[in-house]
């Protein structure tokens, strides 16, 4: 397996940490795909663990290099930098990742023209915040993700996060936050072929913020493709319902972001 490394990445403020995975058999003298993976939380990170769920060196082992970014939210960096998430989900965090993918096009292996971005939970969210505000990407795929921060507060099991995040109820003072970073709000501008997975029993974030995107995008001709668990929550945890989430992800991947050294 790769050895990751450790890199830093200068963004508004402060320096963020980001772990770069490459291939088995990489060479250094070709251009190589990117897969830029944004971790869930948002009050998470990247950190030297091990999961089956989402597990880098998996991704690496396709054929593409792999950038593991812990922006704004990420534990591990202090509390200021944690908490500068909170009611700006789509602001600095942001901006941090799009630093991030500045950094890996600056790299000599980089093929600009084969990107693709993936992310769960915070980082379904972050995919779908991607669709209305970014194009640099080939394709995109979001795992339970927030899509309408309104209907959502209204269906989540988790309240008192959202309340916590937006600073009251939608109807509170902070309504403009709920607005301000909702990916919904911003149809008109996808362009992007995505892939959704969102499974019924997810009560965290539950399976209508997958349908509603999903029937955006159809609506919208832009190419796309549900994928839905019917015994799985927030997280894909049976073994024969992992390799089949694999097997799709990659090959949905692969698609739009072809692997391998050029």
């Amino acid at each position: 397996m790769p050895r990751p490394e450790s890199v830093k990445v200068k963004v508004e403020g402060a320096d963020m940490q980001m772990w770069i995975l490459k291939p088995p058999g990489f060479d250094p003298k070709k251009k190589w795909p990117l897969a830029y993976l944004v971790h869930g939380g948002p009050q998470g990170a990247w950190e030297d663990g091990w999961s089956y769920r989402w597990c880098p060196e998996l991704w690496a082992a396709q054929g593409y290099v792999v950038a593991l970014p812990n922006p704004r939210g990420s534990t591990g960096f202090g509390q200021k930098f944690v908490d500068e998430i909170s009611g700006d989900w789509g602001g600095k965090c942001f901006d941090d990742l799009m630093k991030g993918v500045d950094y890996m096009e600056k790299l000599p292996y980089i093929d600009k023209e084969r990107m693709g971005a993936a992310g769960a939970s915070f980082g379904g969210y972050m995919m779908d915040w991607f669709q209305g505000n970014t194009t640099r990407f080939k394709t995109l795929i979001t795992h339970c993700g927030v899509y309408n921060f309104e209907s959502m507060y209204a269906q989540t099991e988790e309240l008192w996060f959202d309340e916590w995040e937006h600073g009251g109820p939608p109807w509170g003072p902070n309504r403009k936050s709920y607005e301000k970073h909702s990916p919904h709000r911003y149809a008109k501008n996808f362009k992007t072929p995505m892939l959704i997975i969102h499974n019924d029993l997810d009560f965290r974030v539950p399976v209508g913020q997958g349908h509603e995107l999903f029937t955006t995008l159809q609506r919208l001709r832009i190419p796309s493709k549900f994928i839905n668990f019917p015994d799985e929550g927030h997280w894909v945890t049976k073994p024969k319902n992992s390799e089949y989430w694999h097997k799709e992800v990659f090959a949905w991947l692969k698609k739009y972001v072809p692997p391998g050294g050029r």
